[in-house]
């Protein structure tokens, strides 16, 4: 599994994440909306995740390892005028 609860309660994404990895990534958001992201190992987002992350907008950490991730996706996540403190 890509996404996966870790250690202080954040949420993992790692390695490929899939179509099928969004359901468990909002599951996790869900259940506590100030659940940080950690995606230092994250190697592919697929669309579907991209939009949860998006949607609820959840404080994120690291760099992933993927050039266009780091490059074109993670300014997006991490500037966020509407999170609230």
């Amino acid at each position: 599994m890509s996404v996966r609860l870790i250690e202080g309660g954040r949420v993992e994404l790692s390695g490929r994440c899939s179509i099928e990895d969004a359901e468990v990534l909002l599951r996790h958001l869900i259940a506590d909306p100030r659940r940080g992201i950690e995606w230092s190992t994250c190697e592919h987002l697929h669309c579907a995740v991209l939009q949860v992350l998006l949607a609820a907008r959840p404080p994120v950490s690291g760099t992933p390892t993927d050039a266009f991730l780091s490059q074109h996706i993670a300014p997006l996540l991490q500037s966020n005028p509407n999170r609230n403190p």
